[in-house]
Protein backbone atom coordinates (compact mmCIF):
# COMPACT_ATOMS: atom_id res chain seq x y z
CA UNK A 1 0.00 0.00 0.00
CA UNK A 2 1.11 3.49 -0.60
CA UNK A 3 1.37 6.27 1.67
CA UNK A 4 -2.68 7.84 1.89
CA UNK A 5 -2.04 10.89 -0.11
CA UNK A 6 0.89 10.37 -1.97
CA UNK A 7 0.01 9.48 -5.52
CA UNK A 8 -3.71 8.97 -4.65
CA UNK A 9 -7.21 10.40 -5.53
CA UNK A 10 -9.49 12.26 -3.33
CA UNK A 11 -12.76 13.07 -3.89
CA UNK A 12 -13.36 16.92 -3.59
CA UNK A 13 -14.52 18.30 -0.16
CA UNK A 14 -18.18 19.12 -0.22
CA UNK A 15 -19.18 22.48 -1.49
CA UNK A 16 -19.87 24.94 1.98
CA UNK A 17 -23.81 25.40 2.03
CA UNK A 18 -26.67 24.07 2.91
CA UNK A 19 -28.37 21.16 0.21
CA UNK A 20 -32.03 21.45 -0.62
CA UNK A 21 -32.78 17.93 1.05
CA UNK A 22 -36.84 17.04 0.69
CA UNK A 23 -36.93 16.25 4.46
CA UNK A 24 -36.11 20.15 6.70
CA UNK A 25 -34.93 19.98 9.96
CA UNK A 26 -38.11 21.84 11.11
CA UNK A 27 -39.53 18.15 10.33
CA UNK A 28 -37.69 16.31 12.48
CA UNK A 29 -38.80 15.69 16.42
CA UNK A 30 -37.53 18.31 18.55
CA UNK A 31 -35.09 17.49 21.87
CA UNK A 32 -38.45 18.65 24.40
CA UNK A 33 -40.40 15.39 22.63
CA UNK A 34 -37.97 13.30 22.53
CA UNK A 35 -37.29 13.75 26.49
CA UNK A 36 -41.02 13.80 27.25
CA UNK A 37 -41.59 10.70 25.64
CA UNK A 38 -38.63 9.25 27.95
CA UNK A 39 -39.92 10.47 31.08
CA UNK A 40 -43.54 9.25 30.56
CA UNK A 41 -41.73 5.64 30.46
CA UNK A 42 -39.96 6.45 34.01
CA UNK A 43 -41.22 5.93 37.47
CA UNK A 44 -42.16 8.45 39.97
CA UNK A 45 -38.55 9.23 41.36
CA UNK A 46 -37.37 9.58 37.08
CA UNK A 47 -35.69 6.39 36.85
CA UNK A 48 -35.95 4.05 33.84
CA UNK A 49 -36.34 0.28 34.21
CA UNK A 50 -33.35 -1.87 33.67
CA UNK A 51 -33.72 -3.38 30.27
CA UNK A 52 -32.62 -6.70 31.91
CA UNK A 53 -33.17 -8.66 28.25
CA UNK A 54 -30.83 -5.89 27.05
CA UNK A 55 -27.04 -5.39 27.70
CA UNK A 56 -27.30 -6.32 31.34
CA UNK A 57 -28.27 -9.60 30.65
CA UNK A 58 -25.28 -10.40 28.34
CA UNK A 59 -22.95 -13.00 29.71
CA UNK A 60 -20.15 -10.49 28.74
CA UNK A 61 -21.91 -7.87 31.54
CA UNK A 62 -19.46 -6.42 33.77
CA UNK A 63 -21.65 -5.63 36.67
CA UNK A 64 -23.91 -8.12 38.59
CA UNK A 65 -27.78 -7.23 38.40
CA UNK A 66 -28.53 -6.93 42.39
CA UNK A 67 -29.00 -3.37 43.40
CA UNK A 68 -28.40 -1.98 39.49
CA UNK A 69 -30.72 0.99 38.39
CA UNK A 70 -30.51 3.87 36.31
CA UNK A 71 -29.79 7.35 37.26
CA UNK A 72 -32.97 9.53 37.03
CA UNK A 73 -33.18 11.19 33.42
CA UNK A 74 -32.87 15.06 33.50
CA UNK A 75 -34.13 16.70 31.17
CA UNK A 76 -31.99 18.67 27.87
CA UNK A 77 -29.80 21.39 29.04
CA UNK A 78 -30.21 25.08 27.59
CA UNK A 79 -27.49 24.47 25.20
CA UNK A 80 -24.42 21.89 24.27
CA UNK A 81 -21.52 23.21 26.45
CA UNK A 82 -18.37 23.94 24.58
CA UNK A 83 -15.90 21.16 24.28
CA UNK A 84 -12.22 21.71 24.49
CA UNK A 85 -10.56 23.54 21.50
CA UNK A 86 -14.09 24.35 19.98
CA UNK A 87 -12.13 27.42 18.42
CA UNK A 88 -8.86 26.54 16.30
CA UNK A 89 -6.63 28.96 18.00
CA UNK A 90 -7.37 27.31 21.60
CA UNK A 91 -6.94 23.80 20.30
CA UNK A 92 -3.48 22.42 21.43
CA UNK A 93 -2.86 22.06 17.55
CA UNK A 94 -2.52 25.89 17.48
CA UNK A 95 0.99 25.57 18.88
CA UNK A 96 4.11 23.96 17.49
CA UNK A 97 4.23 20.02 18.18
CA UNK A 98 5.79 19.54 21.65
CA UNK A 99 8.67 16.85 21.81
CA UNK A 100 7.83 13.62 22.17
CA UNK A 101 9.40 13.82 25.81
CA UNK A 102 7.37 10.34 27.29
CA UNK A 103 7.62 8.16 24.31
CA UNK A 104 3.86 7.86 23.05
CA UNK A 105 4.03 8.90 20.02
CA UNK A 106 3.07 5.85 17.83
CA UNK A 107 3.69 6.97 14.62
CA UNK A 108 2.76 10.26 12.22
CA UNK A 109 3.11 11.75 8.65
CA UNK A 110 2.53 15.09 7.28
CA UNK A 111 -0.99 14.71 8.21
CA UNK A 112 -1.79 12.38 10.91
CA UNK A 113 -0.37 11.43 14.53
CA UNK A 114 -1.16 8.02 16.34
CA UNK A 115 -0.32 8.14 20.11
CA UNK A 116 -0.28 5.62 22.79
CA UNK A 117 -2.51 6.42 25.73
CA UNK A 118 0.05 5.82 28.68
CA UNK A 119 -3.08 4.71 31.21
CA UNK A 120 -4.85 2.02 30.45
CA UNK A 121 -5.59 -1.32 31.36
CA UNK A 122 -5.78 -2.74 27.95
CA UNK A 123 -2.54 -4.25 26.11
CA UNK A 124 -2.85 -1.01 23.67
CA UNK A 125 -4.86 1.69 23.12
CA UNK A 126 -4.04 4.29 20.33
CA UNK A 127 -5.77 8.12 19.63
CA UNK A 128 -5.87 8.72 15.72
CA UNK A 129 -6.02 12.50 15.29
CA UNK A 130 -5.11 14.82 12.01
CA UNK A 131 -2.50 17.46 12.49
CA UNK A 132 -4.77 20.27 11.54
CA UNK A 133 -7.79 21.50 13.27
CA UNK A 134 -10.43 19.60 12.16
CA UNK A 135 -13.53 17.46 13.62
CA UNK A 136 -15.68 14.47 12.33
CA UNK A 137 -18.33 16.76 10.39
CA UNK A 138 -16.17 19.52 9.39
CA UNK A 139 -13.29 16.65 7.70
CA UNK A 140 -12.03 17.68 3.85
CA UNK A 141 -12.39 15.33 1.74
CA UNK A 142 -9.06 13.83 1.01
CA UNK A 143 -7.91 13.70 4.67
CA UNK A 144 -11.55 11.62 4.96
CA UNK A 145 -10.36 9.63 2.65
CA UNK A 146 -7.06 8.93 4.26
CA UNK A 147 -8.46 8.57 7.49
CA UNK A 148 -10.93 5.53 6.19
CA UNK A 149 -7.03 3.91 4.31
CA UNK A 150 -5.42 4.86 7.52
CA UNK A 151 -7.97 3.31 10.13
CA UNK A 152 -7.99 -0.20 8.34
CA UNK A 153 -3.82 -0.02 8.59
CA UNK A 154 -4.05 0.77 12.28
CA UNK A 155 -6.76 -1.79 12.90
CA UNK A 156 -4.55 -4.28 11.03
CA UNK A 157 -1.29 -3.35 13.18
CA UNK A 158 -3.07 -3.79 16.42
CA UNK A 159 -4.50 -7.15 15.88
CA UNK A 160 -0.90 -8.67 15.22
CA UNK A 161 -0.06 -7.50 18.76
CA UNK A 162 0.60 -10.98 20.33
CA UNK A 163 -1.78 -9.96 23.16
CA UNK A 164 -4.65 -8.38 20.86
CA UNK A 165 -7.66 -10.74 19.73
CA UNK A 166 -9.75 -8.04 18.35
CA UNK A 167 -9.38 -3.98 17.98
CA UNK A 168 -12.76 -1.66 18.52
CA UNK A 169 -13.21 1.47 17.37
CA UNK A 170 -14.78 4.43 19.38
CA UNK A 171 -15.32 8.18 18.03
CA UNK A 172 -16.90 9.98 21.58
CA UNK A 173 -15.99 13.77 21.30
CA UNK A 174 -17.88 15.47 23.63
CA UNK A 175 -15.09 16.68 25.58
CA UNK A 176 -12.27 17.91 22.68
CA UNK A 177 -13.42 19.54 19.74
CA UNK A 178 -10.35 17.88 17.84
CA UNK A 179 -11.12 14.91 15.75
CA UNK A 180 -9.37 11.76 17.78
CA UNK A 181 -10.17 8.19 16.87
CA UNK A 182 -9.78 5.42 19.46
CA UNK A 183 -8.62 1.99 18.84
CA UNK A 184 -8.87 -0.17 22.07
CA UNK A 185 -7.14 -3.68 21.87
CA UNK A 186 -9.24 -6.54 23.03
CA UNK A 187 -7.23 -8.84 25.47
CA UNK A 188 -6.74 -12.34 23.70
CA UNK A 189 -9.09 -15.05 24.26
CA UNK A 190 -10.25 -12.87 27.49
CA UNK A 191 -13.87 -13.68 26.40
CA UNK A 192 -15.23 -11.53 29.35
CA UNK A 193 -13.78 -8.48 27.64
CA UNK A 194 -15.77 -8.45 24.20
CA UNK A 195 -18.38 -6.01 22.40
CA UNK A 196 -18.70 -3.15 24.17
CA UNK A 197 -18.42 -3.73 27.39
CA UNK A 198 -14.91 -3.19 27.06
CA UNK A 199 -14.49 0.28 28.25
CA UNK A 200 -15.91 -0.60 31.44
CA UNK A 201 -13.81 -3.19 31.88
CA UNK A 202 -10.82 -1.29 30.70
CA UNK A 203 -11.91 1.34 33.77
CA UNK A 204 -11.06 -1.06 36.27
CA UNK A 205 -8.14 -3.32 35.27
CA UNK A 206 -4.62 -2.93 36.41
CA UNK A 207 -2.69 -0.20 34.52
CA UNK A 208 -0.47 -1.91 32.06
CA UNK A 209 3.37 -0.34 32.87
CA UNK A 210 4.42 1.79 30.00
CA UNK A 211 7.34 -0.07 28.93
CA UNK A 212 5.17 -2.84 28.05
CA UNK A 213 2.54 -0.95 26.22
CA UNK A 214 5.44 0.59 24.54
CA UNK A 215 6.84 -2.77 23.54
CA UNK A 216 3.38 -3.46 22.22
CA UNK A 217 3.17 -0.14 20.25
CA UNK A 218 5.98 -0.76 18.47
CA UNK A 219 4.37 -3.52 16.66
CA UNK A 220 1.89 -0.97 15.64
CA UNK A 221 4.29 1.15 14.51
CA UNK A 222 6.29 -0.93 12.26
CA UNK A 223 3.59 -2.50 10.36
CA UNK A 224 2.38 1.41 9.70
CA UNK A 225 5.44 2.30 8.55
CA UNK A 226 5.52 -0.82 6.04
CA UNK A 227 2.23 -0.25 4.93
CA UNK A 228 1.80 3.41 4.57
CA UNK A 229 4.89 5.01 5.39
CA UNK A 230 5.43 7.48 7.72
CA UNK A 231 7.96 7.65 10.47
CA UNK A 232 7.56 5.34 13.85
CA UNK A 233 7.93 6.83 17.54
CA UNK A 234 10.70 6.64 19.77
CA UNK A 235 8.37 4.33 22.45
CA UNK A 236 11.30 4.37 24.49
CA UNK A 237 14.35 3.17 21.95
CA UNK A 238 16.75 5.97 21.35
CA UNK A 239 15.43 8.22 19.12
CA UNK A 240 12.59 8.15 15.77
CA UNK A 241 12.25 5.17 13.67
CA UNK A 242 11.61 5.02 10.40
Amino acid sequence: MTEPGTDATHPPAPDEHTDVVSAPPADAESVEDYYARIAAGAGGDGRLPVAVEEMPGWDIYPYELEGLRLKPIRPPADEEPPRRGEEPADCWCASAPSPDTDGTVVWTNTRWRLSLSRDTGLPIMLVLQPVEHHDLPTLPGDLAAEMGQLVVAVADAVEHVPSVGRVQLAKWGDGGAHLHLVFLGRPARMLQFRGSPLIDWEENLPRVPLEVLQANARVVAERMVVHVGGRAGDLGRSGPQG
